[in-house]
This record gives structure tokens, sequence and C-alpha cells, in this order.
């Protein structure tokens, strides 16, 4: 049997071993909280990009 050890007392190494074992993973998941953006908003990353089905016009000789 382990003798109890107050966990502020344990080694800095010890620590670290027993908070990784403690942490979880969220596998596929984020857990980053995210907004749907408001359609109504005015976005400048939006207005700059150009055109993608724009077909440059040249003229040939």
């Amino acid at each position: 049997m382990k003798k109890y050890i107050p966990f502020d007392k344990l080694s800095k190494k010890e620590r670290r071993r027993q908070n990784a074992g403690r942490r979880v993973t969220w596998g596929p998941l984020s857990p980053v909280t995210r907004r749907a953006k408001n359609p109504k908003a005015y976005d400048r990353k939006k207005a700059q990009r150009p055109d993608d089905d724009a077909v440059p016009f040249c003229v040939l000789p």
C-alpha cells in the first residue's frame, strides 16, 4: 500500500505525471465555443475577395 502524500508536497515530476493522468482528450470535438456569423454584418475579408468564377478578359490582335 502506497503512503498518502498531499499533492502540494509531491515533487514537480510526480505532480506532472498525476495531472497528465487526470486529463482526458476531447477526441474529434473541439472545446472552443463558436458562434454563427451574422449574415447582415459587413465582412471586410469577403469584400476584398475577388470573384473566383470571373474569367480574365484579354483581346487578341
